[in-house]
C-alpha cells in the first residue's frame, strides 16, 4: 500500500463518545521508567525497528518532559498486568494556535482487534477536552484502521500536503479502504 501522511483535525472537543474496556483490562497514566514499556509497545506495533530507536526516540521527543507525560501518556494493560497499548494526549502548535494533539497510539499486534483501542483513545480525548477545544493528529495510510477510529470520534480530513492531488488521493485510498464515504 501507498504510504501517504494524513492529518486530521477535531474542531469542537463536545460530544466524545465513550467506550468501554473489555473486563479485566484497565487503563492507568504513565509513570516515570515506563519509558522502556513505550518502547517496546511502539516497536511492536511496528512504528520502529528495535527498542533501542523507540527508546532514542522517547528520549528525544519527551525526555525533558517527563512529568507531563505522567498526566498525559497513558499505558493499557491485560488483565494479567502487562502494558500492551498506549497512548498520548500531547500538544502542539497547528494553524497558529495551541491545540490538544493524539499522539503515538500504539496496541501490541496480538491485542489489535479486541475493542481496546477506542476506549484508550477515549481516555486520550477526554485528557485533551479538559484543556483544549480543538485537536489534531497526524497519522498514514498505512494505519488505515486507526483513520476508521479517529474518524469515529468526529475527527475529519485536513489538507496540509504540498500537494491537493496527493491530499485527495490519500483520501480516495482510505474511502476504498474503509469502504466508507469521507468528506474531503
Amino acid at each position: 500500500m501507498k504510504y501517504i501522511s494524513l492529518v486530521m483535525v477535531r474542531e469542537n472537543m463536545a460530544g466524545l463518545p465513550s467506550f468501554q474496556l473489555p473486563e479485566g483490562y484497565k487503563i492507568r497514566t504513565f509513570v516515570k521508567g515506563d519509558e522502556h514499556l513505550w518502547a517496546k509497545i511502539e516497536k511492536l506495533a511496528g512504528e520502529f525497528d528495535n527498542e533501542e530507536r523507540a527508546l532514542e526516540h522517547f528520549q528525544k521527543e519527551f525526555g525533558p518532559f517527563v512529568a507531563e507525560m505522567e498526566d498525559r501518556c497513558f499505558i493499557l494493560e491485560d488483565p494479567q498486568g502487562e502494558a500492551i497499548g498506549t497512548a498520548t494526549a500531547w500538544y502542539g502548535t497547528f494553524e497558529n494556535e495551541i491545540r490538544g494533539r493524539v499522539h503515538w497510539v500504539g496496541i501490541v499486534p496480538g491485542y489489535q482487534g479486541k475493542k481496546l483501542s477506542k476506549p484508550l483513545l477515549g481516555a486520550v480525548m477526554m485528557r485533551l477536552a479538559a484543556q483544549y477545544q480543538k485537536a489534531y493528529l497526524t497519522t498514514q495510510t498505512k494505519s488505515y484502521r486507526a483513520v476508521n477510529m479517529y474518524l469515529d470520534f468526529g475527527f475529519v480530513p485536513y489538507n496540509s500536503n504540498d500537494s491537493y492531488e496527493t491530499y485527495i488521493e490519500g483520501w480516495q485510498l482510505m474511502e476504498g479502504l474503509l469502504d466508507r464515504k469521507i468528506s474531503f
